[in-house]
This record gives C-alpha cells, sequence and structure tokens, in this order.
C-alpha cells in the first residue's frame, strides 16, 4: 500500500511523458517548454512536502493523506481539461504541491512502526514496487494516447487511479500514530521539530546528498524523451528503454533489502556512492567521444539508476532514524529539501539539454562528488559504519 502510494506520484510524472510531443502540439509549447510539465510537478512537490508532516503529527496520517488523494484525483481531472500551456503547468503545479503528503506520509507511517536498519530494508521493498510504476508508466501512457488518441485522458486514468487508492486507504489502512507522540500545531514547536530535522549533523548530509543525486535522476527524467528520441534516434523505443532503465533501479532495490540488515545501510550506500562516480565518469567520457550511441549510453544510464537503488533508500532511513517521535514534521522537512531541490536542479539540468548526452553526464558526476562530500560531513571522515539496529 505505501508503494503504491508513493507510486502514484511516479505515474503522475512518468505516464504523461511519451505525450509531451502531442501535448506541445496541441497546446502550442515551443521546444524545451514542454519539460516544465513535469519540471514544475517536482518543484511544487517539493515546496507541499513542507505542510502534511506536520499536520499529520497533530490529527494523525489517515486524515492528511486522504486529503493530499483527494488534491491528486481533481487535480488530474483540472488537467485532463486544461486549454491552454500556461494553464496545464500551474495546474500541474497545483497538483504536485496539494498531493505531496502522498510522497511525504509513507515514510513517516514506516517510521512509526521500525527503525534502523529494518527500516532502510521495507523502504528499499516499497522502492521495489515503487520504481515498477516508472518502468511500465510510460507504456501505460502510450497504451492510453493509442486507444483515445488524445493525451488528456492520461489525466483521466491518473484520477482513477488515485480514486482505486483511496478505497483501498480507507479500508486496510490503521492510523500508525501513537497518542503519545501527538504534537500541537504552533508554528514555534513546528518550526523547532523541522529545524531539528534538517540540522542534525549525523543526518542533514545524507539528505542534502540524496537530494543531490536524485536531482541528477530528475533531470534524466525530464530530458529523456528528447535524449533518447531526438539525440540517439530511438523515440519508437522510448518505452522500453525507459522501462529497462526503471527496471534496474527496482531490481537493485530488492537486493538492498536483502543484504542492508545483514551489512547495514552505510555500508551499502557508501560503496554504491562510490560505484556511482565511477560510472557518472565514464558516461561523460562517452558523452565527449563523437560518435557515442545509444548502446553506450542505455547501459551505464541503467547501471547509474541501479546504483541509485543502493543509495536512496538507506540514505532516507538513515535521515529519518532519529527521529520517531515527530517523523511526519521530520519527513516533511527531510522530503522538502530533497524533492524541492532535487526538482530544481532536474528542471535546470534538463533545460541545458543541447541535443547530446554531455550535460546530463556532468551533472551526474558534479552531484554525486558533492553527495559524497556531504555524506563525509556528517560521518565526520569516517564511511562504512556499521549496521544500526531497530531499537537503536
Amino acid at each position: 500500500m505505501m508503494a503504491l502510494l508513493m507510486a502514484l506520484n511516479a505515474f503522475g510524472i512518468d505516464a504523461i511523458l511519451p505525450a509531451l510531443d502531442d501535448l506541445a502540439e496541441t497546446l502550442g509549447a515551443p521546444g524545451n517548454d514542454r519539460q516544465f510539465v513535469v519540471g514544475a510537478y517536482l518543484l511544487a512537490a517539493g515546496l507541499g512536502t513542507l505542510a502534511p508532516g506536520a499536520f499529520a503529527d497533530r490529527f494523525g496520517r489517515r486524515p492528511v493523506l486522504f486529503v493530499a488523494l483527494a488534491a491528486y484525483i481533481g487535480l488530474s481531472l483540472a488537467c485532463a481539461s486544461a486549454t491552454t500551456f500556461d494553464g496545464l503547468v500551474i495546474l500541474r503545479a497545483a497538483q504536485g504541491f496539494f498531493a505531496a503528503g502522498i510522497v511525504a506520509l509513507p515514510p513517516a507511517i514506516i517510521r512509526d512502526r521500525v527503525g534502523g536498519d529494518k527500516m532502510a530494508r521495507m523502504m528499499s521493498l516499497i522502492f521495489v514496487i515503487f520504481l515498477l510504476v516508472p518502468a511500465i508508466a510510460p507504456s501505460i501512457g502510450r497504451g492510453v494516447l493509442v486507444l483515445t488518441g488524445d493525451w488528456r485522458w492520461i489525466f483521466v486514468t491518473m484520477a482513477l487511479a488515485g480514486i482505486a487508492m483511496s478505497a483501498w486507504v480507507f479500508i486496510r489502512l490503521p492510523e500508525t500514530l501513537h497518542e503519545e507522540d501527538r504534537q500541537e500545531i504552533r508554528i514555534p514547536l513546528i518550526a523547532r521539530n523541522m529545524k531539528s530535522a534538517v540540522s542534525l549533523r549525523e543526518t542533514i548530509g545524507y539528505t542534502l546528498g540524496s537530494m543531490l543525486v536524485f536531482g541528477g535522476l530528475f533531470g534524466f527524467i525530464n530530458s529523456s524523451q528528447q535524449l533518447i528520441g531526438e539525440a540517439f534516434g530511438a523515440g519508437d523505443d522510448f518505452n522500453i528503454i525507459f522501462a529497462i532503465c526503471a527496471g534496474c533501479m527496482a531490481i537493485a532495490n530488492w537486493l538492498n533489502s536483502r543484504i542492508v540488515e545483514r551489512y547495514g545501510a552505510r555500508r551499502v550506500s557508501h560503496a554504491a556512492l562510490f560505484v556511482f562516480i565511477f560510472v557518472a565518469a565514464a558516461q561523460l567520457w562517452f558523452a565527449n567521444q563523437p560518435d557515442e550511441s545509444l548502446w553506450t549510453f542505455v547501459p551505464l544510464m541503467a547501471a547509474n539508476m541501479s546504483l541509485l537503488g543502493f543509495i536512496g533508500a538507506n540514505f532516507g532511513s538513515i535521515a529519518l532514524q532519529p527521529f520517531r517521535h515527530i517523523a511526519g514534521a521530520a519527513s516533511s522537512a527531510q522530503g522538502f529539501l530533497r524533492m524541492t531541490g532535487g526538482a530544481a536542479l532536474g528542471a535546470y539540468i534538463g533545460y541545458a539539454y543541447d541535443g547530446t548526452a554531455r550535460p546530463l553526464a556532468l551533472a551526474l558526476l558534479v552531484t554525486a562528488v558533492l553527495s559524497l562530500a556531504f555524506v563525509l560531513f556528517s560521518e565526520r571522515g569516517t564511511l562504512f559504519g556499521p549496521p544500526v539496529p531497530e531499537e537503536d
């Protein structure tokens, strides 16, 4: 359930990718501007994550989650009715902002139940299912486009998915907030809780580190349709290629769930980050060759997306570990930094698309190196720490 809740967000991003050309033609969006349909949603979702956690710490996870689901459904239908490109971008931003609870609350719900490396294992299992949606979402979007001939029906499909999830949550999800952990709605208290979640040295490096590496991923998502379809001339195979990359990330999360409690989230994620830097350097080298082809780009991109499977869930679990009693506010504050910074960085990387893979490759390498620097700051220069038990 938590996986598919988070996957609604991924579906809202990726299902529309195959229709960007048709959408741009219908609404008159020039050049790279079509990417704003994705970038506006991502950036607004990051901003929106600030609000749900504090309310969920006071009123419980369920009520706030239902508000987010209602916003997702209603604004999906509004997007389907958009008549101008600017109007669609505004609606997409509103959808990302008001539906941010479907991204911010699942980690808090999990943290209500478990901690330590066990949380990292559960988050990895959630990410397996969560990442299968990006793998198939473009194909679903393409299928809807072929069946109906109108990209607007993709947004209607999003609304239907939101309705189905709302029913499941209503029937099966209990309230997970512990009574003794309820927080008052007082601005100073909320600000203090959120500040503690993003100022603790032991965790802030992991929040900023994941923001950077996922910013690179968002840059790929933003420019993927143009990069694969135009630069490499494989537009007809876009859905398959995107599914391969996302599928590799899902498999990596499954493997992470099998090893993280044995070796520890720190050891696994630190090793993956070093390999990520090496692969990103190889991507940059190939991108600067005059004859770079799809056959070099896709394996390296899939490899780095796989490595993100050993980084994302582990970084997130390490960052949230000390904050069980304020898990909602902490998840919101950390999600705000991660999503807003990552989305803004991803939009910049995507908009820097110049007909080659060079901007993306350079961005992946730079963000990974900076992420390592932030992790070193949090760990006071010592990497590969031991496993963390649930009760820690």
